[in-house]
């Protein structure tokens, strides 16, 4: 149910003119519906009117500064994620910031890479609250779509596993909404009070998911101009959920099982230890036993984490979940595009449940929200939808004929597809992963693991 949606609404509050502009141009590149606002009070005032998924905000602005900003934001109950820039990032500013909530920090100067996984990932936790903002269930009921045998079956364990302290390894296809298991975990738990703080480990180099994950002293690295908390610091009394946990190098994989043995860190560049209360989540799409076994992944570590398993059942084991599921997102489409009802017809609910959905849970949301987007009137049909479906369908024909003709694996056949449609799409990430049906921050592992290196472009920052 996690999604990169290029339809979001993005709003950009910054004092400095240029800045704010090249961040809004790049997201507007991005696929994004980004505006921009000179100074908080004129980001409240449109946030008041318009409902923004996302907010970026800069730290230091005269009048109402970022944080004061995110605390109003916070006070109105404004249905927004907010991301703060800062060039003045320090260990009490990043605290204070994720503590009023912000959803995460980014420091200047950083690329259009990081901009994006970082919106993305806002999205995706945006999707994940408007589901459960409202509701008293601590499972998730609203916003955990589906009345499936598999899915009574997920609830039930979430009830039993979420009110303990244990570490859970939480399993599943891309797209299947393994994060929304981790937040009903959170919510669920005795930790509920406190902050659940999460890491995309894919998006990072080993020596930057080291610093967000422990921190780091100023100086420690080339770059490391100010002292950073870790996510580690920020998760204390509450959880720390490690997303797609295998694309951790072995050598810091080492460092995170110390971490879980002992309870304690160091930040990068410091001797002084830190005890850690925390509860860990990790959360993986691939088959961690095989992984251990072509030594990818440490089997001390594997067993340290799999202490407690859950299982994300793929969409086509629940395919009768698919109509519901559908209806949800239409209603969620509308509400964030003009406000019109919109149905969806019954030729189009048999079509869309009579589809595998390779792209699980995600690609059903995608589809749905392009047929809203394109919508003529304001029912959805089985003719408007079909071309997609096919086109997806021909795709996975012409690569299952390709994989029988020469002989090759299904992973050499998901490397090809990949990089065909980001050369397609000239390199551009986020509308790669738009086309595939995947998260931008899993192409961005996957493209990791084939060598393929960012594209050098910069969002321009004033000093």
């Amino acid at each position: 149910m996690i999604s990169h949606n290029t339809s979001s609404r993005i709003l950009v509050v910054d004092d400095h003119a240029r800045s704010r502009e090249s961040v809004a141009a790049a997201l507007r590149a991005a696929g994004y519906e980004a505006h921009a606002c000179a100074s908080a009070v004129e980001g409240l005032a449109y946030l008041r009117s318009h409902e923004c998924e996302v907010v970026i905000t800069d730290l230091q602005m005269p009048g109402m500064d970022g944080l004061e900003f995110i605390q109003e934001v916070a006070r109105l109950d404004l249905p927004s994620e907010v991301l703060m820039i800062t060039a003045h990032a320090s260990i009490g500013t990043a605290v204070e910031a994720m503590r009023h909530g912000a959803f995460d920090y980014l420091e200047k100067p950083f690329d259009i890479e990081r901009l994006e996984q970082a919106v993305a990932s806002a999205c995706s936790q945006r999707g994940v609250l408007a589901g459960t903002r409202h509701q008293s269930s601590a499972t998730g009921e609203r916003a955990m779509v589906g009345s499936s045998a598999a899915m009574q079956a997920l609830r039930k364990q979430i009830v039993q596993i979420g009110r303990t302290d244990e570490t859970v390894l939480i399993c599943g296809e891309s797209g299947t909404g393994k994060e929304l298991v981790a937040r009903a975990l959170h919510a669920a738990s005795p930790r509920a009070a406190c902050d659940l703080i999460s890491l995309n480990c894919p998006v990072l180099s080993e020596q930057l998911t080291e610093s967000e994950l422990f921190g780091h002293r100023r100086g420690a690295f080339t770059g490391a101009d100010a002292d950073r908390v870790g996510r580690f610091e920020l998760a204390q009394g509450g959880t720390l959920l490690l997303d797609e946990i295998t694309e951790i190098d072995l050598s810091l994989q080492a460092k995170l099982l110390r971490v879980l043995q002992e309870r304690t860190f160091e930040r990068v560049g410091a001797s002084t230890s830190i005890a850690v209360d925390v509860r860990v989540l990790a959360s993986t799409n691939r088959n961690l036993m095989d992984e251990v076994a072509h030594g990818r992944f440490r089997e001390d570590l594997y067993y340290r984490l799999n202490v407690v398993p859950i299982e994300v059942p793929a969409l086509r084991e629940r395919c009768e979940d698919v109509p519901q599921l559908a209806n949800y997102f239409v209603d969620q489409a509308c509400q964030r595009l003009d406000g019109t009802k919109r149905d969806i017809a019954n030729d189009a609910v048999e079509l869309l449940s009579s589809y595998h959905w390779p792209g699980n849970v995600r690609e059903l949301q995608n589809v749905v929200t392009r047929a809203c987007v394109l919508a003529e009137g304001n029912v959805i049909t089985a003719d408007q939808i079909r071309p997609w479906i096919q086109l997806a369908d021909e795709s996975v024909s012409s690569n299952a004929g390709a994989v029988a003709e020469a002989n090759i694996t299904l992973a050499e056949v998901e490397r090809q597809v990949i990089l065909q449609t980001l050369e397609r799409h000239e390199g551009h990430r986020a509308r790669t992963a738009a086309a595939l049906g995947i998260g931008l921050r899993t192409l961005s592992g996957k493209l990791r693991a084939y060598g393929v290196a960012p594209r050098e472009r910069s969002v321009q920052e004033v000093a």
